[in-house]
């Protein structure tokens, strides 16, 4: 393919000699060079188990060892909270499935990823009783309607800490204190909102929390669940013992080393990045809401909107043509969520939030990584216009 190349360390590409750009860092991102780099050895000459005594099996306990203190140092955790697993879908099952034997209910909302809301499906299923909070029509659960719902039976309230798909940040302080007020654990799904802003799981008063490693530009594959000493959480698979007996599995050391050194990149300039995409949203979403019957869904950026997220309906279009027209002018965006792998119908965030069908199927999600560029940001904004209005 003529002119065919790649850079790993931006997200502007070429590709047949035209310009392309990825904005949809949500569903996932590209793996940073310097983590590539940490990774490689474990990929080749470093191929140990953890498991193993012999001094191949103590290079790959070092380096998980270190990776579980570059993670554990960002959320001001102690090393032996962190538990490595295979992406934020698993650390969501074991997060929930784990802790319910401490009673028979579980509170959750009606915006959550598929990997709670289906897991508490599950759990329901099976005579666990499921709570549901609603949110208002910008996606925000109030902390009342928690505790209107509290009650001695509950054993967790699982509350997403910022949306996947209309980037809502819930007041998890709140909300995690009134679990503790009748003894239920408190679980934050933070795969989005982790390295994007603060989170102090001490002083926000989080029991577990869960991380995706391909979401903060490390590789896909491996997770992290955070289990605070206190919280008693049992496994759900069973095996050789690792990780404490919490996820038994042979280690991903490549995977774990390469999200330790993604969270210690992320974190160390983790304000800046920040200032960043806030300011690059922006553009977009001003740039966006000046076509006409274009509108935002969730809140303003000044009300609690996660730093990387734009999310849009516009009357009289549908949103899988919009993507796939700006696919074909080298933008690489999305509807909702990538995760639901076919699906075609309607977000359930967005009925949740009070839209109609119609105007769920006109949605188009921006999502930056902090490799963004105003570059990118411009050519978005002169193409969008001009789609859209092709498309009326």
């Amino acid at each position: 393919m003529k002119g065919k190349h790649i850079r790993s360390m931006t997200v502007t590409v070429m590709m047949t000699d035209r310009k392309t750009v990825y904005f949809d860092n949500s569903a996932t991102t590209f793996i940073a060079k310097e983590v590539l780099d940490e990774m490689m050895p474990f990929m080749t000459s470093e191929y140990g188990n953890p498991g193993s005594i012999h001094w191949m099996g103590d290079a790959a306990t070092i380096a998980v060892r270190k990776a579980r203190k570059q993670v554990a140092s960002t959320l001001n955790s102690l090393p032996s909270e962190i538990y490595f697993t295979s992406g934020g879908t698993e650390s969501d099952n074991i997060a929930l499935m784990g802790s319910v034997h401490r009673g028979r209910r579980i509170i959750t909302t009606a915006i959550e990823h598929s990997a709670v809301l289906e897991t508490c499906a599950y759990l329901g299923s099976h005579g666990v009783k499921i709570t549901i909070l609603k949110t208002d029509e910008l996606g925000r659960v109030d902390p009342d309607d928690l505790r209107k719902e509290m009650d001695d039976s509950v054993s967790i309230v699982s509350v997403m800490a910022a949306n996947n798909v209309i980037g809502t940040i819930q007041d998890i302080k709140e909300m995690a204190s009134i679990a503790h007020e009748y003894n239920a654990y408190f679980h934050t799904d933070a795969v989005q909102a982790y390295t994007k802003m603060r989170t102090d799981v001490k002083e926000m008063g989080i029991d577990m929390l869960s991380i995706s490693g391909h979401k903060i530009h490390g590789p896909k594959g491996i997770g992290v669940l955070y289990v605070n000493e206190n919280v008693d959480v049992r496994p759900i698979t069973f095996g050789g013992g690792q990780e404490s007996g919490m996820r038994p599995s042979t280690e991903n050391v490549p995977g774990i080393v390469g999200l330790g050194k993604a969270a210690e990149m992320a974190n160390s300039k983790m304000s800046l990045d920040v200032k960043k995409m806030e300011k690059l949203r922006n553009e977009i979403i001003d740039s966006t809401l000046n076509i006409k019957g274009a509108y935002l869904n969730g809140p303003a950026p000044s009300d609690g909107r996660l730093c990387n997220n734009a999310h849009f309906r516009f009357d009289g279009v549908k949103g899988m043509e919009l993507v796939l027209k700006l696919s074909k002018e080298g933008i690489a965006a999305s509807t909702a969520s990538a995760c639901s792998a076919g699906s075609t119908g309607p977000s359930h965030v967005m009925t949740a939030i009070g839209l109609t069908a119609e105007q769920s199927l006109s949605a188009l999600r921006i999502s930056l990584s902090r490799y963004n560029t105003e570059d990118d940001v411009r050519y978005l904004n002169e193409v969008l216009p001009k789609i859209i209005n092709s498309m009326r």
